[in-house]
C-alpha cells in the first residue's frame, strides 16, 4: 500500500510538473508565435482570432524589403551591434585580466565603481551622452551609437569576464610564466581559448543588448542613414494614423527576432558551458 501510494505522489508530481513546463513553455512562445501568424495574413483577418491564417500571404514581407528604409535600418542594426560586441569584449578581456590576475590597490573600488555604473538607468547618462556626441561631431551617425552602447555593454562584460577569469587555476598561470610568457600572450594563449564560452555568452548578451537599445537610438539619430530597427520599427506603428500596418510591424518584429534566435541555436552548447563554468569545482 506504501508502495502504491509513493509511486502515485511521483507519478502525480511528474504530471504537475510537466503541465507546469508547458504552460511557462507556451506563455514564452505563444507571443512570437502570434506574430508570425499575424505577419503571414493581410487585410481584415489580421484581426481574426484564428491560430492559423485561412490564405498564407507574404506580402507584409515583400513590403518591407520593398522599402530600402528597413533594409538600411537592418544593416545599421548588425553594424552598431557587431561592432559594439568586438569593442566590447577587447575592453573587458584586458580588463578583466588586469582586475583578476594582476594585484594592484584600489581593485575593489574598480570592479565597485564597474558595478555602480550598470545600476544607472540610461536616462540619466541621456544629457551627457548626447553633449558628448554633439563635441566629438557624431551625431546622427553610427559611431554615436556604437559610443553610447559602449557605456551599457562594457561594464556588463568587465564584470562578467572578471568573475570568469578568477576561476581559471593560476597554476596554468604560473606555468606560463614560468616560461618566460608575458601578459599578452598569457591573455591571448591560455586565458582566450579556456573563456571562450564565457566570451561567447557575454557577447551574446551584449549582441541582444545592442540590437534591441531604442532610447539612444532615438536619440542620437535624425535620418534613416543612421537608425537602427527598433526606432524604424516605432516609425513605422506610426506612420499613419488612421489605419497601423499590424502586417508590417509583424513581420518587421518577426525578421529582427530571428537573427537572435539563430545565435542562441548556433551557440546553445558554449552559452550552457559559460553559464556553468565555475560552478564545480574539482
Amino acid at each position: 500500500m506504501n508502495i502504491a501510494l509513493k509511486k502515485l505522489h511521483q507519478y502525480m508530481g511528474s504530471i504537475f510538473f510537466y503541465t507546469f513546463c508547458a504552460i511557462i513553455v507556451l506563455l514564452c512562445l505563444f507571443p512570437f508565435y502570434w506574430a508570425i501568424v499575424s505577419s503571414l495574413k493581410s487585410g481584415t483577418e489580421i484581426f481574426a482570432t484564428d491560430l492559423w491564417p485561412k490564405f498564407i500571404t507574404f506580402q507584409n514581407y515583400s513590403t518591407l524589403f520593398q522599402d530600402t528604409t528597413f533594409s538600411q535600418s537592418l544593416l545599421n542594426s548588425t553594424v552598431v551591434a557587431l561592432s559594439t560586441v568586438g569593442l566590447a569584449l577587447l575592453l573587458a578581456m584586458v580588463a578583466s585580466f588586469a582586475l583578476a590576475r594582476i594585484p594592484f590597490r584600489g581593485r575593489k573600488r574598480i570592479l565597485l565603481a564597474i558595478l555602480s555604473v550598470t545600476m544607472f538607468p540610461q536616462v540619466a547618462v541621456l544629457s551627457g551622452m548626447f553633449e558628448l556626441v554633439r563635441v566629438f561631431g557624431l551625431y546622427n551617425h553610427r559611431s554615436a551609437l556604437i559610443l553610447s552602447y559602449m557605456t551599457i555593454t562594457v561594464p556588463f562584460t568587465t564584470w562578467t569576464l572578471t568573475s570568469f577569469m578568477r576561476e581559471v587555476p593560476k597554476e596554468l598561470e604560473e606555468a606560463a610564466i614560468m616560461d618566460g610568457a608575458g601578459y599578452f600572450t598569457i591573455l591571448t594563449k591560455i586565458f582566450l581559448p579556456i573563456l571562450s564560452p564565457a566570451l561567447v555568452t557575454t557577447g551574446l548578451l551584449a549582441f541582444i543588448a545592442a540590437w534591441n537599445e531604442f532610447l539612444f537610438a532615438l536619440t542620437f539619430t535624425l535620418t534613416n542613414k543612421a537608425r537602427t530597427i527598433p526606432v524604424t520599427i516605432a516609425l513605422l506603428s506610426g506612420a499613419s494614423q488612421h489605419e497601423l500596418p499590424w502586417g508590417n510591424i509583424m513581420a518587421a518584429s518577426v525578421i529582427v527576432t530571428l537573427p537572435l534566435v539563430a545565435l542562441i541555436i548556433i551557440f546553445q552548447r558554449r552559452i550552457i558551458s559559460g553559464l556553468t563554468a565555475g560552478a564545480v569545482k574539482g
